[in-house]
């Protein structure tokens, strides 16, 4: 029975819900007052909108023992596995008037009522089961986790409550203010929704402190931020290494969560929360989100493709990596097809129903057609997108990358190693002669591109390289023929040429922090300025604790008399320990000077601090101090461009 019962407990995680009443009713031919089955029931019915059955199903779990809190407690819980924590802390707090010392209720109830917002108590219940059980790990968590947010800087206005660690705040944390309330103007107007409380978002500079947060445990890598409803959480770019990913994009993802979970009062299925989430990025940024690719085509058109019904699923054991990301992609795909067909307002109802407690398919077929039908539906559209990615491009996939992908399979599957051998020998005989045959097929051409740039042959790598985008001219990430063909151009010293082809990489990609660099490098040289701001904006987008993007920001917003940017930009660069920080408070103290800012005089003696020598710095305080004794009305002398300061002695 203990197998029966954690298979019915995966089922349900999965929604399969009608597979775990079976599972379930095996437990119950054995055993027919098996509690936690009964308690199993009682969710399934809970979560399929039918009270009456939930009641039955909760009666018969407690009839031998009326006061059982474990039954509760475990209807909670699994509620709260599906974001309903409202319910949850509910059932927690009756299974506490059973037995005020169960703890397993407690601390339920105190993750449950900490991701409602209610903060104080959450954070006293903890402390309370910490003090009962000092082994209890996941109160021993929250409790050191306390001590951490504790020495957090707060933001907040009449709709966000920002907590972030105080330098982070310092550099960034006004800009995610603006980037949440513009949020917050586009996605509540277009979904009709109020928000009557502020969104609590706290962003954490250590992975595992937004882990224990988020899930009661560190560990879980791969989350960039999770809503609960009126609460994030999301991890720092600091937390995330070398590759962060656009943090402006996941708070705008998460914060689309915050309008559908609460449309829906935390009543809807996973893969349509994240697929409206990821739809609504795409929206926002068309850099942002994600999009149909090459290997999204094969999966699409392959053995990976998942029917609505089984989409939630998809997200809690994937093959691998790619196959979350792609459970994201198609989930979102399904919404584009949903509008696409039936209208956002059909969307917008379909949410309602939900917050209603209608189940999925009755929403879904009300507004828009039977999910039978709409799975064909949608599976065709989906192939159609696919196969409209670079139609006149040949996508077979060559022998030797059939061979590699079949020995990998079947490394899965268990063949010996001399069977895999022998299946891939022939191989390299077969697969020159394929390329021949085969003069524009993706997979050759790219190969081709890349064993060029390899061996530096920078001009006949030109050749495969404009093949692909000819044929394939809106590729994304990972399909980066004009990463190479601007590495091609770098290689021979064409500059315009590479600095048109990175442009369409920085158009198209969220994170592509190695190309906005070059770009910055390569329009800075050519005084185009207005490029230097927008790459520098779009790599703050992705990090923005590097001196980097605010060093050509700010010089660039000086040159088009854009002062308040510049101000601004020079301002976050002292934060972060430029490496010329003479440099950087003489340009500012200059700027300031030029808006009759006092704060001047402070930053040309910081100058002067760190370069004594520094002439126009001496001058610019010699400027400050006659501005300073001239009538208020005195014409500000323009100031001479700065010559490089000296170094320190």
């Amino acid at each position: 029975m203990p197998s029966h019962l954690l298979l019915a407990d995966h089922l349900i995680d999965a929604e399969d819900y009608d597979e775990a009443e079976k599972t379930l009713a095996k437990v119950i031919a054995v055993n027919a007052w098996q509690p936690e089955a009964w308690a199993y029931r009682a969710i399934i019915a809970h979560l399929r909108g039918d009270g009456r059955a939930e009641a039955e199903a909760r009666d018969a779990a407690l009839k031998f023992w009326p006061a059982n809190p474990g039954v509760l407690h475990l209807l909670g819980k699994k509620l709260a596995q599906k974001y309903r924590f409202a319910e949850s802390a509910t059932y927690q707090r009756q299974a506490l008037n059973f037995d005020k010392g169960f703890l397993p209720a407690k601390i339920q109830l105190a993750q449950d009522v900490l991701r409602l917002g209610e903060e104080q108590e959450g954070w006293e219940l903890a402390e309370q089961v910490h003090q009962a059980d000092g082994y209890d790990v996941a109160a021993y968590n929250l409790v050191t986790l306390r001590e951490s947010i504790r020495k957090f800087q707060t933001l907040t206005n009449e709709d966000f409550i920002i907590r972030m660690s105080p330098h982070e705040a310092k550099v960034y944390g006004e800009r995610a203010l603006a980037l949440l309330q513009r949020a917050k103007g586009v996605i509540c107007q277009k979904f009709g929704l109020t928000l009557t409380q502020p969104t609590i978002v706290e962003i954490f500079p250590e992975q595992k402190d937004f882990s224990v947060r988020t899930f009661g445990m560190p560990g879980n890598p791969g989350f960039l931020g999770v809503c609960f409803g009126r609460v994030i959480t999301a991890n720092s770019p600091s937390s995330q290494g070398a590759h962060p990913e656009n943090w402006e994009a996941v708070l705008w993802h998460e914060f689309c969560h915050v309008v559908t979970l609460q449309l829906t009062r935390n009543k809807m299925p996973r893969w349509l929360s994240e697929g409206i989430s990821v739809y609504e990025e795409r929206q926002a940024n068309p850099a942002w989100g994600q999009h149909m690719h090459s290997r999204y085509r094969e999966m699409v058109l392959g053995d990976d493709f998942t029917p609505i019904s089984e989409l939630s699923a998809a997200f809690l054991s994937p093959k691998s990596d790619e196959h979350v990301q792609f459970a994201y992609y198609e989930s979102s795909l399904v919404v584009e097809f949903l509008v696409e067909r039936f209208g956002f307002a059909s969307l917008k109802k379909i949410l309602v129903d939900l917050g209603e407690g209608k189940a999925i398919d009755q929403a879904i077929a009300a507004h828009t057609a039977p999910l039978d039908k709409l799975e064909k539906d949608f599976a065709a559209f989906a192939k159609e997108r696919a196969e409209k990615l670079a139609p006149d491009l040949d996508w077979t996939e060559p022998p030797g990358r059939a061979a590699a992908r079949r020995a990998s399979e079947g490394r899965r599957r268990g063949r010996s190693r001399e069977g895999l051998r022998a299946a891939a020998s022939a191989v390299p005989e077969m697969e020159a002669a394929w390329e021949t045959l085969h003069p524009e097929n993706f997979y050759v051409l790219t190969k081709q591109a890349e064993k060029l740039l390899a061996e530096k042959k920078w001009e006949e790598a030109k050749a495969p390289i404009q093949k692909l985008i000819e044929l394939y001219p809106s590729q994304t990430s990972p399909d980066t023929a004009y990463v190479m063909l601007a590495a091609a151009h770098r290689g021979l010293n064409e500059t315009a040429s590479e600095r048109a082809a990175l442009a369409k990489v920085a158009e198209r990609e969220a994170d592509a922090v190695e190309v906005y660099a070059r770009l910055l490098e390569l329009e800075s040289s050519a005084t185009n300025w207005p490029p230097v701001i927008l790459n520098a904006e779009r790599y703050l987008a992705v990090n923005p604790l590097v001196p980097l993007p605010y060093r050509f920001l700010a010089r660039a917003a000086e040159a088009v008399g854009e002062k308040p940017k510049a101000i601004a930009a020079y301002r976050q660069l002292l934060l972060l320990d430029p490496p010329n920080p003479a440099e950087t408070h003489f340009r500012l103290a200059r700027l300031l000077h030029e808006t009759s800012d006092p704060a001047a005089r402070r930053h040309v003696l910081m100058a002067l601090e760190e370069a004594p020598r520094f002439r126009d710095a001496h001058r610019l305080l010699l400027d400050i101090a006659v501005a300073g004794k001239a009538p208020a009305s005195a014409e500000q002398k323009p100031a001479a461009p700065p010559s490089t300061p000296p170094s320190k002695p």
